[in-house]
């Protein structure tokens, strides 16, 4: 029998709406609808959830691991699993396991692994590299750096398309039989790591790739006298732009400045990584976020319920919105109709947290976390 549930006294988040005095139904796996609390029948059990805020499971593209277990070094279904039980407990429901520029046979693994895991929080694979540019490589090694070729994203890809649903990759070094190709297979295609001009971005985008990478963050500047990757961001009329907004990758009045330009363009993602000492990755927590050895900014240490508030109490974005930057907007663009939001139909994961954006609940797929 499938147990329903009517989470009540609370205000509920959902896309555009904001409603107060009403149930948020829970039935099986799915939502099934916001009614008056009164109307709710006998059949649900209603939970209080003492004035606290509820909203869609969060959605994150970009990260790379969590509670220790960083993927690209401990590639297991067990790892895969407990990343995945970590990033539920911190209300992310939903999320794209990235890999860092790496080896192909480390890459090839990942596929593996993954797909021996079959998750259910896991979306899919973002494969953050190799085909960078090495002038913005940020932690990437250099020379695992390389230029995209068609036998590579052939190798990479057929029969793969199900896992890898994200790649970033510098548009500048990548040439139009690639790019086609990686259009073909539907991946969503990011610009990131980019030395690219404002020209060559918005030909690029034009093209088809559809976001950025960590706005600010490894890519061309935005300068008086050559906009850079920044200003074919601003300029598009559609292309998308994740940003970090832990105050260290990018400063809250830059992350206000880059809101007023781009709005519902703007999404959150925690590019966050996990204490690792083993590998080519060796992050080392450093007061709020990670680095390398060698101290190079390697990561945050974010979770995406702490990005929603830093948004809010940093950088002045009303919580509805910042909601949405965290569930909406990341939706819209990786094209899934049934999470970010709670209408009816849609999967049944839930966040409750409270005014000091502590979790309270988390329903993934309508069971209790």
């Amino acid at each position: 029998m499938e147990r329903k549930l009517a989470l009540h006294n609370g205000t509920i988040y959902s896309g555009y709406d904001i409603i107060q005095n009403q149930a948020l139904l829970i039935s099986g796996d799915k939502i099934v609808g916001i009614v008056p609390v009164g109307d709710v029948s006998d059949e649900f059990e209603k939970v209080d959830v003492e004035g606290c805020n509820i909203c869609p499971g969060l959605i994150d593209l970009q990260i790379y691991g969590a509670g220790g277990n960083l993927f690209s070094e401990i590639l297991s279904v067990d790892a895969l699993e407990k990343i995945q039980k970590e990033l539920l407990k911190q209300g992310c429901t939903s999320f794209y396991l990235t890999l860092a520029t790496n080896t192909i046979q480390i890459f090839d693994e990942a596929i593996r692994v993954f797909k021996d895991a079959s998750p259910r929080v896991a979306l899919g694979l973002h494969l953050e590299g190799p085909f960078l540019n090495p002038k913005k490589r940020g932690a990437h090694p250099a020379e695992l750096i390389f230029k995209a070729s068609l036998p590579t994203l052939r190798h990479l890809f057929e029969g793969n398309e199900d896992v890898i649903g994200i790649v970033t990759v510098a548009p500048e070094l990548l040439e139009d039989e690639c790019l086609d190709y990686l259009l073909s297979k539907g991946v969503l295609i990011s610009a990131g790591h980019t030395d690219a001009t404002f020209q060559e971005a918005s030909k690029a985008f034009d093209k088809g790739i559809k976001a950025a990478t960590h706005l600010w963050n490894a890519m061309s500047p935005l300068h008086h006298r050559q906009a850079g990757v920044p200003g074919a961001i601003f300029n598009h009329k559609e292309v998308c732009a994740s940003i970090v907004a832990d105050g260290i990758h990018v400063d809250y009045e830059v992350i206000k400045i880059s809101k007023a330009q781009l709005r519902e363009r703007l999404f959150l993602i925690t590019d966050a990584v996990t204490e690792c000492e083993n590998g080519i990755y060796q992050h080392v927590f450093n007061k709020d976020h990670y680095v390398l050895p060698d101290g190079t900014l390697s990561g945050s240490a974010l979770t995406m319920l702490g990005a929603i508030r830093n948004c809010v109490e940093k950088v002045g974005i009303q919580l509805d919105e910042a909601i949405r930057m965290a569930t909406t907007y990341p939706a819209r663009l990786i094209e899934r109709k049934d999470i970010g939001h709670l209408a009816e139909g849609a999967k049944a994961n839930v966040l409750v947290f409270d005014q000091y954006f502590n979790v309270k609940k988390v329903y993934f797929e309508g069971e209790k976390v």
